[in-house]
């Protein structure tokens, strides 16, 4: 039998906070799937829809700024919620270069649909909303100072 020190335990996976991060971030998926397969969205496609049911007619950029995402993995995304009848892509009539988002019909009635979502997700997590946004608080604080420790 090996003998571990202090040194060699910060080296099993179950001690890794990203891992622990990284395995919640699954789950979380497996979760939100069935949930959001009857909206006929993506996940990624679903945050989307969050950013333009708080704000509707946004630029492409801003939803980018928001979401964290480069306009090579949000164009894809805009094409296929397009493609759905969700969204619709016009060009800013002061900045011909900026491209707005606007929901369809179509697409603020699935906002009535997805009202479930959320409810779904906190029962499934077993926490009150209490627990839940004071994980999210800590999980941002966390986010905001990883990114500036990269130079963010």
């Amino acid at each position: 039998m090996v003998k571990k020190s202090l040194n060699d335990a910060q080296l099993m996976l179950g001690h890794q906070l990203c891992f622990a991060i990284y395995s919640t971030a699954h789950a979380f998926n497996r979760v939100y799937k069935p949930l959001l397969d009857r909206l006929g969205l993506t996940y990624p496609q679903y945050l989307v829809m969050l950013v333009l049911w708080e704000r509707d007619d946004v630029p492409v950029k801003e939803i980018g700024e928001r979401l964290l995402l480069d306009s090579g993995t949000l164009t894809p995304l805009l094409k296929r919620l397009e493609a759905a009848h969700l969204i619709k892509r016009t060009r800013s009539a002061e900045d011909e270069r900026q491209v707005l988002i606007a929901l369809t019909p179509h697409g603020q009635a699935l906002r009535d649909k997805a009202r479930t979502v959320p409810q779904a997700i906190l029962a499934a997590s077993g926490c009150s909303i209490g627990e839940a946004s004071g994980l999210r608080k800590s999980l941002v604080a966390l986010r905001d100072q990883l990114n500036a420790a990269v130079g963010e």
